[in-house]
């Protein structure tokens, strides 16, 4: 989720302002889980079948001769 359309509940101002303190907690939380990277919302279970998935890709490549 973005930040930018967000409206904070304290001020009423676009959290991407930061005008209040609320806005700023609220900003610097979405910023930081942002740059946690693509696989950082994954639990472990989806990174598995993720895993499963890629190697029967692999493996079908490999059988096939490409």
């Amino acid at each position: 989720m973005t930040y930018d359309r967000l409206v904070c509940a304290n001020c009423a101002a676009p959290v991407s302002e930061g005008r209040c303190p609320v806005c700023r907690a609220s900003r610097a939380r979405l910023q930081q889980e942002q740059e946690q990277g693509m696989f950082a919302g994954l639990n472990p279970v989806m990174l598995v079948a993720l895993l499963v998935v890629l190697l029967g890709a692999l493996a079908l490549l490999a059988h096939q001769g490409v």
